[in-house]
């Protein structure tokens, strides 16, 4: 039988056990066992990486845990600005979206740009219009409205401070950390896929754009090397191109799928004030979830190993 694999991630940060309820630590773990239970049964019956990867992502959109579709915080505006990337590891076809509102599930829209367009990104109105043009499926803003990330948006307002997911100034009950989501997945026929989708930045303004949509930077896969999706500080993780740096040491330079995730996120990014991780997979299905920061939500699972779901360091 031939390797297949996936991995998922819904954001890194200080995420401490001390600062999450049973309950709500159990919520965590049981939305990443059903984001990668869909992505995996995908796999397990042939299907594509693409495909898997989607799903998972979908799931966890889904989720208003995470801060990504369902879940997006809140900009300065009071409004939602999503950002999401698909990539095909067999040919580096690539599908983009950034600052796109309404729209249910932007890892699908992205999968349309990537198929429907002769683009790689598209952006805001432009971005709107093309979904409307294939009928995406849009929500309302009340859909969207989750009241944990309106007080977030107060609080950040209070101080006129920008805040990351995974910072923990200023909330309280530990509920600090919803993070960008991703995937990445390998399945029968060889190939990888790599997916990113996240809300932004609370209190995010002039439409700023994070590294999740940014081809190389928090998102990449090559069937020659690996798939990446990234989670964490957007400005610290463009400037490095996160994502391909690690397809580049282990194409250019040789090294293993762990050697080149553990320079780029363990060395490279501290070294810049980067903070974050990501999660990743090779053309022969080896499996890594990196971070330096105190926490990733995370799992895996492959053809060869079990189910793993981790939280903290």
């Amino acid at each position: 039988m031939k390797k297949y694999g996936i991995a998922i991630h819904g954001g890194a940060g200080t995420i401490l056990k001390s600062l999450l309820t049973t309950e709500k630590e159990f919520e965590y773990k049981k939305a990443l066992e059903d984001a990668i239970h869909a992505g995996e049964t995908i796999l397990n019956k042939g299907g594509t990486s693409l495909d898997a990867v989607e799903k998972a992502i979908i799931c966890l959109e889904n989720n208003p845990l995470f801060n990504a579709g369902k879940g997006a915080v809140f900009t300065n505006k009071g409004k939602h600005e999503m950002d999401a990337c698909i990539m095909n590891g067999k040919d580096l076809t690539t599908g983009a979206v950034t600052g796109v509102s309404n729209i249910k599930n932007p890892i699908s829209l992205s999968r349309a740009v990537m198929e429907k367009t002769e683009h790689v990104f598209l952006s805001g109105e432009g971005a709107m219009d093309f979904a409307k043009s294939i009928n995406s499926n849009f929500e309302n803003d009340d859909y969207f409205f989750v009241q944990m990330r309106y007080d977030q948006l107060q609080k950040a307002k209070e101080t006129d401070s920008i805040i990351l997911d995974h910072t923990v100034d200023g909330f309280e009950n530990g509920e600090k950390k919803f993070g960008t989501v991703g995937a990445v997945a390998l399945d029968i026929h060889g190939n990888l896929a790599a997916g990113t989708s996240t809300g932004g930045m609370t209190n995010k303004k002039f439409g700023r754009v994070g590294d999740s949509p940014i081809v190389g930077a928090g998102t990449y896969a090559n069937n020659t090397t690996c798939a990446i999706s990234c989670t964490g500080n957007g400005e610290f993780f463009i400037r490095s191109i996160v994502a391909y740096d690690v397809s580049c040491l282990m194409e250019y330079k040789g090294l293993s799928l762990k050697e080149a995730c553990d320079i780029v996120v363990k060395d490279k990014l501290v070294k810049i004030g980067g903070e974050g991780g990501l999660v990743a997979i090779d053309s022969k299905g080896n499996i890594e979830l990196p971070f330096n920061t105190e926490g990733m939500y995370r799992a895996k699972k492959s053809s060869t190993e079990e189910l793993f779901i981790g939280i903290y360091k």
